[in-house]
């Protein structure tokens, strides 16, 4: 489901269309569609709303958030590699997993 930016502008209290548009400059937020009537995929109306709490609830500055931002999406993709490892990791065989497990419980991960 995709938003325009109007129906996002309405449907977040705290959004100002013209933050929306200058994070849109910043290349914070990509919006689809013509660039008279920007369109905000799902996954883009959770990044908008994200950077809403960061900036009006928690205050950031405007010139602090790609850095905030880019930190939340290296999480985000780490979060990713790792349920990502974890499903190779269970497709092992089970000597394969207690080794790995037994390997991570003694905080020795490093490849000798």
């Amino acid at each position: 489901m995709t938003m325009h930016l109007e129906e996002l502008v309405e449907a977040i209290d705290t959004l100002r269309r013209e933050d929306l548009e200058a994070w849109m400059r910043a290349s914070l937020v990509h919006a689809s569609g013509r660039p008279e009537a920007p369109e905000f995929s799902e996954a883009e109306c959770a990044r908008i709303r994200l950077i809403c709490s960061l900036h009006y609830d928690m205050e950031i500055d405007v010139d602090a958030l790609p850095v905030v931002v880019e930190l939340v999406d290296q999480l985000h993709e780490t979060r990713r590699q790792l349920h990502a490892l974890s499903a190779v990791l269970l497709e092992q065989d089970e000597d394969i997993r207690s080794l790995v497990l037994a390997r991570l419980q003694a905080g020795n991960t490093s490849s000798e």
